[in-house]
């Protein structure tokens, strides 16, 4: 199978360059031929050379803009399956985070195209099915969505530890507005009592300015703009940070502990490793892990700091449940997974 996988440009640092290396390695590595369709492609004659068999995009604006659906619409009545990431019905974003999509409800034009299966042929959401965020989407549209979480990529984030990583607390992320209160109360205390190491974007006032400069460079597809900013770190290097920390830390921003519907990929990435993970309490982990089994998740942020530093004194009861939450991650959290149920989709399965 042929999949086309939509990512306008390539030189995220954020979330999006982890997903779109998670799902091309797991493709490839499962058989399947994998292209990227950036805003450096024409979609005509890239659909027309690569014959597609699967397209991934998505419903945010940033994705429209390089979207024909005339010529989309001509491409699946010759066999294309066209499966959408959609936009959260209800958006719980501040309004100054300009680059996320508001509520999908009230883009009357999204909600058009969505209807009448213009859009595409199949939607999904990283979301649960019980989440209120997306309340509303299926009575409206008449479409249902499936869930499809993040998850960890196997080929890449292995058991691997580096002395230069070795640390007592460690946390791999960017510095997004809705953490910084959390991080101000819980996290930096603990940076006077232990190794604590941070990576990542936007740790920085002048970081954070350099990243709205490339944001913008991606969107306009200004190249010199697009690549002002590297990755800080190799992948393959954010595996060695969880395999050589003793806890490996895992916040969540706010509305996602309100929400409890979805994690971020870090949930699945620390046990993959071999890390010992912390996480706050956001309701659907409970329900990919069993708590203290496989993954300590604290019910409160008071409880995450005190389990934090329980554990760094506890090294014998890590072990076992290091090796638990690895076993569950390859066995339900992959990437392969993940794109195992887009093939099923597509082939008419209700994933």
């Amino acid at each position: 199978m042929r999949v086309l996988y939509h990512i306008p440009s390539l030189d995220s640092i954020y979330a999006h360059r982890t997903i779109y290396h998670g799902f091309k390695n797991a493709f490839i590595d499962l058989g399947h031929e994998f292209r990227p369709f950036t805003a450096d492609n024409n979609l005509a004659d890239l659909l027309e050379s690569y014959r597609p068999d699967l397209f991934i995009t998505a419903t945010h604006h940033y994705y429209r803009k390089y979207l024909d659906f005339d010529l989309l619409r001509r491409h699946r009545e010759e066999g294309l399956f066209v499966i959408v990431k959609i936009d959260f019905w209800n958006s719980p974003m501040s309004a100054i985070r300009i680059n996320e999509a508001r509520s999908l409800k009230d883009d009357k034009k999204l909600l058009e195209l969505i209807a009448n299966s213009t859009m595409g042929d199949a939607f999904f959401h990283v979301v649960d099915q019980d989440d209120l965020r997306m309340d509303g989407f299926t009575k409206t549209t008449g479409h249902k969505y499936h869930t499809i979480p993040l998850a960890a990529d196997k080929t890449l984030l292995k058991p691997d530890y580096d002395k230069k990583f070795a640390a007592d607390i460690s946390y791999v992320g960017s510095n997004l507005p809705d953490k910084r209160e959390f991080f101000k109360s819980y996290v930096y205390p603990l940076g006077g009592k232990y190794d604590l190491r941070i990576y990542g974007q936007d740790w920085t006032q002048w970081d954070r300015a350099l990243g709205w400069v490339q944001r913008a460079g991606q969107y306009f597809n200004i190249k010199r703009l697009a690549k002002i900013r590297k990755p800080k770190l190799t992948l393959e290097d954010e595996a060695r940070i969880y395999a050589s920390s003793t806890v490996s830390i895992n916040v969540h921003e706010e509305y996602q502990r309100v929400y409890g519907g979805d994690c971020n990929e870090r949930t699945f990435k620390i046990p993959l490793c071999g890390g010992f993970e912390v996480v706050d309490n956001v309701a659907c982990i409970k329900r990919y892990f069993d708590s203290d089994k496989e993954m300590v998740i604290a019910e409160n942020p008071g409880e995450w700091m005190e389990k934090v530093q329980y554990y760094l004194k506890h090294p014998e009861e890590r072990h076992s449940i290091i090796e638990a939450g690895r076993r569950r991650v390859l066995r339900d959290h992959t990437y392969h997974n993940r794109a195992e149920q887009m093939i099923a989709i597509k082939n008419g399965g209700d994933a």
